[in-house]
């Protein structure tokens, strides 16, 4: 009759723990889901056009319409970037599925050489899948330095396609917005960054 009791405590103990590893392993889960979400997120976004992504063609249209839609441009820089960065056009207009080439500028107004990287979207939301990029200085960071001044194209099309969804077909135009952020390892002395890259010419 005295071994019930004990048996009893084992058992409890032993739910206890299932329950406590089953707690774990949900704490542990949501922190790597949580880090995986932006990723995951901008991806989704990329692939769906979702919330005004802009989609990254690797061709060019091959079909080009009679209708034509206003392209305008924006430009947003984020704290802790002392650049200027602005379109070199406002705003252009272009037959839709024809290929147009526009360019940003970027100067660093700093005394040390930064670097960035910009951020995108296109509104109205609605209107993101049907943007194709074929060349952007999006995709890639930029160093600038002190004072260096950058022209940096975009190569862009708006898809036919846009013309047939409902949600979209009436649209007349669309406003490409670039926000340029600073990259993590910007503010080198322009000293170092010369060192590094006269080490790079000389290992090739």
């Amino acid at each position: 009759m005295m071994d019930r009791p004990s048996e009893k405590l084992k058992a409890n103990a032993k739910r206890n723990n299932a329950i406590l590893l089953g707690c774990v392993g949900v704490v542990v889960g949501m922190i790597g889901l949580s880090y995986a979400a932006v990723p995951l997120y901008q991806l989704f976004c990329q692939v769906t056009g979702y919330g005004g992504t802009i989609q990254r063609a690797e061709q060019y249209s091959n079909r080009i319409l009679d209708r034509t839609i206003k392209v305008r441009f924006d430009s947003n820089i984020s704290s802790g970037l002392d650049w200027e960065f602005k379109p070199v056009e406002r705003e252009v207009e272009v037959r839709i599925g024809e290929t147009r080439q526009i360019s940003y500028l970027a100067r660093n107004k700093s005394d040390r050489t930064t670097g960035g990287q910009a951020l995108f979207n296109v509104t109205p939301q609605a209107a993101g899948v049907y943007f194709n990029k074929v060349e952007c200085f999006c995709f890639t960071e930029t160093d600038l330095q002190p004072g260096e001044t950058l022209d940096m194209p975009v190569v862009f099309y708006v898809d036919p396609a846009i013309v047939d969804a409902p949600e979209t077909k009436h649209i007349t135009t669309l406003t490409l917005s670039y926000t340029m952020y600073p990259i993590e390892d910007e503010a080198k002395p322009v000293a170092e960054v010369r060192q590094i890259r006269n080490e790079e010419a000389g290992r090739l």
